[in-house]
């Protein structure tokens, strides 16, 4: 990015494997100061957190449930008592749970995923808006996935209306901070190997299946996600805003 993210303050959530790690790594390459959120493993936050530091740059590891409403406005609390003013925030945490068909769903599951996808989002955000820089401009970017395009596989379905809905939210907040000089998109990750959401819930069988509909021929990786997530991030002052970027080599095109 040309050194446009050099002394940048962001806030990465869901940074214990994967997307959000391979986000919080390319970050620290770039020059950004970087607040990691996990909610079980720090394992991998403070590795990156080292090298931040040997960089000579600021991180800090921050452990919450985000789906419970004090712990986060602790969370951002702790986060800007650390960094002050943010210029990015990137939200990410999210996942299957298990995959579940409509007659099988319960309330409890129901409601799980709509908290874990959805109002930690709204949560993370209503409490880092006071804190973005709106003088140089800022940057939120909120991941969602191909499943929230054209609906995901068999057991997903309320994971799938809970990542369109990520669609529909940046588009609208879009609208509603551009006035602050905050502008806000989302990506969606296609099918990518190397995270604990195809580990756990994605058969061999079935990924391969997946590879071999993929024009490009292959699987992305979490690298892959991360490189269009700092793009969109380095658009602090840039003109792109309510957007969607499709990160699935080939499968959909909007």
């Amino acid at each position: 990015m040309m050194n446009k993210l050099k002394g940048k303050n962001a806030l990465v959530t869901g940074t214990s494997q994967g997307i959000g790690a391979a986000i919080s790594k390319l970050l620290i390459e770039e020059g950004c100061n970087v607040c990691m959120h996990y909610f079980s493993s720090n394992e991998e936050p403070l590795r990156l957190k080292k090298i931040a530091e040997d960089k000579g740059q600021k991180a800090i590891c921050l452990q919450a449930d985000l789906t419970n409403e004090q712990e986060t406005k602790k969370c951002v609390s702790d986060a800007v008592e650390a960094m002050g003013t943010f210029d990015i925030l990137i939200n990410n945490s999210g996942s299957l749970v298990k995959r579940s068909f409509v007659g099988d769903i319960e309330m409890d599951y129901w409601q799980k995923l709509i908290d874990i996808n959805l109002t930690t989002m709204m949560l993370v955000t209503r409490e880092v808006i006071p804190h973005l820089n709106q003088s140089e401009g800022a940057s939120i970017v909120n991941v969602s996935s191909l499943a929230g395009r054209v609906g995901g596989h068999a057991g997903s379905l309320v994971y799938s209306m809970c990542k369109g809905a990520v669609l529909t939210w940046s588009r609208s907040l879009a609208k509603e901070l551009a006035a602050q000089n905050i502008r806000v998109n989302s990506v969606a990750p296609g099918f990518i190997q190397g995270t604990s959401f195809h580990a756990t819930h994605t058969t061999k069988e079935s990924a391969i299946k997946t590879i071999e509909s993929i024009p490009l021929q292959r699987a992305g990786n979490p690298d892959d996600v991360a490189r269009a997530v700092v793009f969109l991030a380095s658009e602090y002052d840039g003109f792109i805003t309510g957007e969607t970027l499709d990160i699935n080599g080939g499968v959909y095109s909007a």
